[in-house]
């Protein structure tokens, strides 16, 4: 039995104080370590071949998330769907699927508010990769799930990531990686702050991955104990510098929205506010700002462009250097990530060949 399968198991018995202070001294021994490559790490801001910007000309894209991972954040999911309404903002909330009750009715409400329901794993448990034939045992009800819940989306939770085994979810976007976070408990980023395609077996098989590149709330604001939101400002500018993509995840379960002290894993949800605030007054009519459905539906129909325009140049098509997949004539074949690693090496007909490694 591994670390992270004895955490999980262990993790309800053990008191939150016990939990959560070693999570704390280790954010910030590796916000020391990583002070010259987190928030931003370069390299991360290369731009896909042929890249021709975002839609309507804008400076960056903005993609919020949410992934509510217990009661009390499904018990505080209307008031921030409301808050993020009344600032004039949308976003994708991502729900356990078996961790609590979700109903018809509350996903018809967040339908209504604008917003887009995804998945969230099943349990929450760690267990989703424990083995092959686990995540195939769960695969069949996490199908079920998208199916019955119109959802074309998916994020594992802890931001556990097997890329090349989310094919059998039939997703058309997945958003469990990001640029660099070495705080995660798989801390091997994807290298880029653009979206990149994730291919199947067949040539149009396969599905478009979502990294996020802020900071995560969690990170920022119980482990590390930040009192602003100067990281993600820093952060959101040296993204708009760089013309990529500022996908967020938040947790409604940390925030409080009331006027009480807050505890030990919750902080105040006027800094969500204020992050948005931040948004719309410095780069107000610069951001082109999309559910997460919609963001995968243009990329992948960017995808079909350049593929089509290099069959008849004969030119290959490129993808962020950090996926490491395969470059293959007018395709990007399955392959596992080896994100930001100098040693892929380059093959004899000059394509990029992934060096294989067990996540």
């Amino acid at each position: 039995m591994s670390l992270q399968q004895i955490y999980y198991i262990t993790k309800p018995f053990v008191p939150d104080t016990l939990l959560l202070q070693p999570r704390r001294w280790r954010a910030r021994l590796l916000e020391r370590w990583h002070r010259h490559d987190w928030p931003a790490c370069p390299g991360t801001e290369k731009k896909p071949h042929g890249w021709c910007g975002w839609p309507h000309a804008k400076r960056f894209a903005l993609v919020l998330t949410h992934d509510v991972e217990g009661p009390k954040g499904l018990e505080r999911c209307r008031e921030m769907l409301e808050l993020e309404r009344s600032c004039g903002f949308r976003s994708g909330v991502f729900f356990v699927a078996e961790r609590y009750a979700l109903s018809d009715s509350w996903r018809d409400w967040i339908a209504e508010m604008g917003c887009e329901v995804g998945v969230h794993g099943l349990r929450h448990d760690g267990m989703l990769y424990r083995s092959r034939a686990e995540f195939q045992k769960r695969a069949i009800r996490i199908r079920r799930y998208l199916a019955n819940w119109k959802s074309v989306g998916f994020r594992s939770p802890s931001m556990h990531h097997r890329p090349d085994w989310l094919h059998e979810l039939g997703l058309q976007y997945d958003c469990s990686t990001f640029d660099v976070d070495p705080f995660q408990p798989q801390p091997d980023g994807v290298k880029t702050i653009f979206p990149f395609w994730v291919s199947g077996h067949e040539e149009d098989e396969g599905y478009v991955e979502l990294p996020y590149t802020l900071p995560q709330d969690f990170t920022l604001f119980i482990e590390l104990r930040q009192k602003g939101i100067d990281v993600w400002k820093r952060k959101l500018d040296w993204i708009a510098q760089n013309k990529g993509i500022a996908l967020l995840i938040t947790h409604p379960d940390y925030m409080d929205f009331g006027d009480r002290p807050h505890s030990r894993r919750t902080y105040p949800a006027r800094y969500y506010t204020e992050f948005l605030e931040y948004i719309e007054t410095r780069y107000a009519g610069q951001y082109w700002h999309v559910l997460p459905r919609e963001m995968a539906s243009f990329w992948r129909q960017t995808r079909r462009m350049h593929a089509r325009a290099e069959v008849n140049s004969g030119e290959a098509l490129d993808v962020p250097s950090g996926s490491q997949a395969v470059i293959t004539g007018t395709s990007v074949s399955r392959g596992r990530f080896n994100p930001g690693s100098p040693t892929a090496g380059t093959g004899a007909d000059g394509l990029l060949e992934p060096r294989p490694r067990t996540l």
